[in-house]
């Protein structure tokens, strides 16, 4: 693992913003990859008669997810924008369930890295979402 940055760190300093409001834990991570989980929660339901989680807090949990993969790969927390962030979702998450959600930077260029990732609610064979997304690296170039 690259030295320099621990998402653990990172967490306990948050006291508030997506991340806090929507409850995201982080579960693991390695040297390019970050992996968070999104609980059940029914204030994240689209629709009350189905009780399935809303897209948005997906998208975000993905989007947590593939920015601390990057920090992971650089080793440091530097300023980074999300340039661009396609989510395919492939079907609902199954109503009661955690969503996984795991991201790994494959490649870094002195301004872009692309991140692509999964989420799934227990098994990963059956993704609930696909990612791939790029985020402009800001601040001098490493």
């Amino acid at each position: 693992m690259a030295p320099g940055f621990d998402p653990l760190e990172l967490l306990k300093s948050a006291k508030g913003g997506h991340i806090v409001a929507l409850g995201l834990r982080h579960v693991a991570h390695g040297d390019d990859w970050c992996e968070f989980a999104l609980d059940y929660d029914r204030r994240l339901v689209s629709d009350a008669t189905s009780g399935i989680l809303a897209s948005g807090p997906i998208v975000s949990l993905m989007d947590t997810a593939a920015g601390f993969a990057v920090w992971t790969r650089r080793g440091t927390f530097a300023p980074q924008a999300t340039l661009d962030l396609r989510l395919d979702y492939l079907r609902p998450s199954h109503v009661g369930e955690a969503v996984i959600g795991r991201a790994e930077c494959y490649r870094i260029t002195r301004r872009i890295a692309f991140v692509r990732g999964v989420a799934h609610d227990g098994d990963p064979s059956d993704p609930v979402a696909h990612l791939a997304g790029t985020f402009m690296l800001l601040g001098d170039p490493a």
